[in-house]
């Protein structure tokens, strides 16, 4: 799924986030609205990772919705 999609239909997938990041809040991802370097920063901030290692994850997810 390209991240257009994710973020055209981000009130159907903030439970898939939140699966993914446990750690992100409910105002987290009202912050986001299903910006993709939004995502990546809360995820850097949030789990203490590079911003590189944050932006392999957000792909990796983004992939993963493809199925």
């Amino acid at each position: 799924m390209n991240w257009d999609e994710i973020a055209g239909n981000w009130k159907q997938m903030t439970g898939k986030v939140q699966q993914q990041w446990g750690k992100l809040t409910n105002d987290d991802l009202d912050v986001i609205e299903g910006k993709r370097e939004e995502l990546v920063g809360k995820v850097q901030t949030r789990y203490g990772i590079t911003k590189e290692e944050a932006q392999q994850q957000v792909d990796d997810f983004s992939k993963r919705c493809e199925r």
